[in-house]
């Protein structure tokens, strides 16, 4: 039985795409522990005859008193093989009445809960050697997993509950053994030890890891090599590091061809703006139509600095339109950013999107032959059931060429229809908006529109920022420094993360450098001292996953690696080495450096999983210039520095010194002055940008590719 149990586990490993939607109805034939919830995710359960509860004190105390298994289904809102797991077995009634009668069910938002996921996502890699959502999972009483899976059918899903329960019946210490096993494998899944050797880091090291890094890339088409496309924006961002401080044309013709892939493909939404979660093949065709913050965000970030780069107008085009999509359809009356959409809408996933030939030609009329041939739309469609995912041709010279058309002329037809296309699909049935407001994911956000705003002077994206950073620090944060991670409709109710702290702390140094406002780094500095006093792991000095304020669950994870979601230590070493140069914090660059020592070994063993950890490595082989610009023209002065690429300077100052150790007695009266700095050591002020970029041994155009 249990070989027969093993197929079943790797029957179907599903990445998750979307979940149901739309209002609920008024009256129910069921109701469960979630209906008082605020997640949406959870609320799409909370009618299911399946007695659902949330994570917490209730569910796990009535299966250690009645020593019952656990179910733990992990899900999100945008989640597709989530809500037909949903259809299939959750709405069904004998179903419900197998779980009900011999399981504790619970059900968690991984958004929500990533504490939670990332536990028990480790244990289905253990014990299947794969992943993804919905995340279902058996657990003994006590929380300790026996068996974990994806999605399952219906019949294979009964067969499971049935199997397990049975041999929990006939040898619950056979299980018992099991679930320690497992246990104590999670436990060592993304732990380091502490370095003590402190090694130099070579030239030659940092080489050695950028090549097994690069050669992870795919050069023809962009991205990682694979089946799959996903955006994973740190990657690329380290990549920009690499070519800025080593000039190889490699690591610029990996970021151009994987940027301007994504641009025209099918994985961006050429109507509307912004990109969807990933691609099911090799060449950004055909995505999973979600669009989830977190990717949107980054990437606003990746395409403004790649354009501050490289110049090129399309990464300025998804710029301006992805920030329009945010916030058009992602912004909350407050000012907070909601979390994701969904793929499905009216049970058809990426029926909004996508677009029949006769659809475009009853609206376009007379045009609609040119935009068919610019998408390339097909007559039978160039996805499935006849639809088309637009997307533009590789050759627009062909379409110009058989319409007659230059290339200004093209362009504005395209935006025309466009705009009809847009305008007409807003009438359509929109997908599910889960519109909970997270606390990281908002950060990044925040992040994405500062970037945005230092590169292309848009005074909106600095209020975007600004609106969204005041609504955390009243609705996310305490006096104290602590967060929360989640708010909706008035409603917070679980403690920050590490990414919590990480991404916000790294927001707020960003918003001090657009603003010069020194509150927002004394904010930083307090999140800071926050997560120093509750993460801080001080055998390993790397930082837990949790606060120890937390309620303990079968283990205690950190989170090294980047991911689709840049992994919180990295960014906290970032962190305590930036903020710890701002205010003369010694200390904090010392752990900074101790966790990349730490992480080394682990590193080196597949580098582009720790494109952030790469990224501070590189930093730590240059100088950092700490540049201080005093006096009214402060912004001018700034602005003009952000013409250009410069990974390896930060910014302080304003119109008066300030409470900056660094900025003390640098003002000089009707005169705004540039100091260039290092290590806390001022060369002699200059008034002009190009005289400072020269003291730092920069051309005017270092970085400046010309196309």
């Amino acid at each position: 039985m249990w070989k027969l149990l093993s197929v079943l586990m790797v029957l179907v490993a599903a990445s998750c795409q979307n979940a149901r939607h739309g209002t609920l109805e008024a009256q129910h034939q069921f109701n469960n522990h979630l209906v008082g919830e605020s997640s949406p995710y959870l609320l799409q359960h909370a009618h299911n005859p399946v007695n659902w509860y949330p994570w917490g004190d209730a569910a796990l105390e009535k299966a250690e008193k009645e020593q019952k298994l656990i179910v733990i289904s992990v899900g999100y809102a945008a989640c597709h093989w989530c809500h037909v797991m949903e259809e299939e077995s959750f709405e069904d009634s004998l179903v419900a009445k197998i779980m009900n009668d011999n399981f504790v069910s619970i059900k968690v938002d991984r958004e929500e809960r990533p504490d939670i996921d990332k536990i028990y996502m480790d244990a289905a890699y253990l014990m299947t050697g794969r992943g993804g959502w919905p995340l279902n999972v058996i657990a003994l009483p006590d929380g300790k997993p026996i068996f974990a899976g994806t999605y399952f059918p219906k019949s294979d899903w009964v067969k499971i509950l049935e199997h397990v329960g049975n041999e929990y019946s006939k040898d619950p210490d056979r299980l018992r053994e099991m679930a320690e096993k497992v246990t104590e494998g999670i436990n060592t899944i993304e732990t380091v030890e502490l370095n003590t050797n402190k090694v130099a880091i070579t030239k030659e090291a940092l080489e050695s890891l950028h090549a097994d890094f690069i050669s992870e890339v795919d050069f023809v088409k962009g991205g990682r090599r694979g089946e799959q496309k996903f955006p994973t924006p740190s990657t690329w961002k380290y990549l920009m590091h690499h070519y800025y401080f080593n000039k190889d044309d490699q690591s610029l013709n990996a970021l151009n061809t994987t940027l301007t892939a994504m641009a025209n493909g099918g994985i961006y939404d050429h109507l509307g703006g912004g990109f969807s979660r990933y691609t099911t093949d090799d060449a950004w065709r055909v995505p999973h139509f979600e669009k989830m913050l977190y990717d949107n965000s980054q990437l606003v970030s990746l395409y403004s600095k790649a354009y501050q780069l490289t110049q090129d107008p399309l990464y300025k085009k998804v710029v301006m339109e992805t920030t329009a999509f945010i916030k058009r359809e992602m912004t909350s009356p407050e000012g907070g950013f909601y979390s994701s959409y969904d793929a499905d809408s009216e049970g058809e996933e990426g029926k909004f999107y996508v677009w029949t030939d006769q659809e475009i030609r009853d609206l376009l009329g007379d045009q609609a032959e040119i935009i068919v041939d610019y998408f390339g739309v097909e007559k039978e469609g160039n996805w499935e059931d006849g639809k088309n995912i637009l997307m533009p041709v590789g050759n627009l010279e062909e379409v110009r060429e058989k319409h007659g058309l230059g290339e200004a002329e093209l362009k504005e037809i395209v935006n025309q229809a466009r705009t009809k296309m847009f305008q007409s699909r807003s009438k359509r049935v929109a997908p599910g908006l889960d519109d909970k407001v997270l606390t990281a994911w908002n950060a990044l956000m925040i992040t994405g529109y500062l970037d945005a705003y230092r590169v292309f002077k848009e005074d909106e994206f600095l209020q975007m920022a600004l609106t969204n950073a005041n609504f955390l620090v009243e609705n996310a944060m305490s006096t104290d420094g602590r967060l929360n991670r989640n708010y909706k409709d008035g409603k917070s109710s679980i403690n920050g993360f590490l990414d919590d702290y990480s991404f916000l702390i790294q927001a707020f140094i960003g918003l001090y450098e657009a603003t010069f406002e020194e509150e927002w780094l004394r904010k930083a500095e307090k999140m800071t001292d926050y997560v120093l006093e509750h993460f801080f792991n001080d055998q390993n000095g790397m930082f837990y996953y949790t606060s120890n304020n937390d309620t303990e669950l079968i283990t205690r994870k950190m989170e090294l690696s980047d991911g689709d979601i840049p992994g919180s230590n990295g960014i906290m070493a970032q962190n305590l080495y930036y903020l710890g140069t701002y205010l003369y914090q010694e200390d904090h660059i010392e752990i900074a450096r101790q966790m990349v020592h730490n992480i080394l070994p682990t590193m080196e063993q597949q580098p582009i999983f720790y494109s952030n950890w790469a990224m501070l490595l590189l930093q730590l082989d240059q100088p950092l210039y700490e540049v201080a610009i005093v006096g009214d023209q402060w912004m001018d002065r700034r602005n003009e520095f952000d013409a250009f690429y410069l990974p390896n300077v930060i910014y302080l100052g304003g119109p008066s010194e300030g409470g900056l150790e660094l900025l003390a007695n640098k003002l000089v009266e009707n005169q705004t002055t540039i100091y260039v700095c290092e290590n806390k050591s001022c060369r002699l002020p200059v008034k002009e940008t190009q005289k400072a970029l020269e003291l730092m041994d920069q051309e005017l155009l270092k970085g400046i590719v010309e196309y």
